[in-house]
């Protein structure tokens, strides 16, 4: 996949996603994506390359880290608790998507049960 298409596709998944907002608090050209004021995900460029920072739980985000050349610990962010995606063979749609909606699930369950716009382990018996 290349850049361009690993911003869109992320970008496509994120705006589609309930109670979503895109800012743009940084420098232009990097744009965050929040859920009730909490962030999720971020598009923006690393030395030229676009680059995609996406919320993840720790074993799962070491474990894409482990198995994806293209899957980095989080660039300016917690390594802990983010992932960085680059574009190159091993990134590909349904994996863009999974990981955009896990990240904003993560964040969503995370909120208190009033302020969710999903309830997420409602969504997971849907899947």
């Amino acid at each position: 996949m290349d850049g361009e298409a690993l911003h869109e596709i992320a970008i496509r998944t994120a705006m589609a996603l309930p109670a979503v907002d895109e800012t743009q608090p940084f420098s232009e050209g990097t744009f965050v994506y929040k859920v009730v004021g909490k962030m999720f995900a971020m598009t923006t460029e690393l030395r030229g390359v676009p680059i995609v920072n996406l919320k993840c739980a720790p074993p799962h985000g070491a474990s894409l880290v482990r198995d994806h050349d293209e899957i980095t610990p989080g660039w300016h962010m917690n390594k802990q608790h983010w992932i960085t995606l680059a574009p190159g063979p091993g990134i590909d749609e349904e994996l863009v998507e999974d990981l955009v909606a896990n990240a904003y699930e993560l964040v969503v369950s995370g909120l208190p049960r009033a302020r969710r716009p999903i309830d997420p382990a409602r969504r997971a018996q849907a899947d």
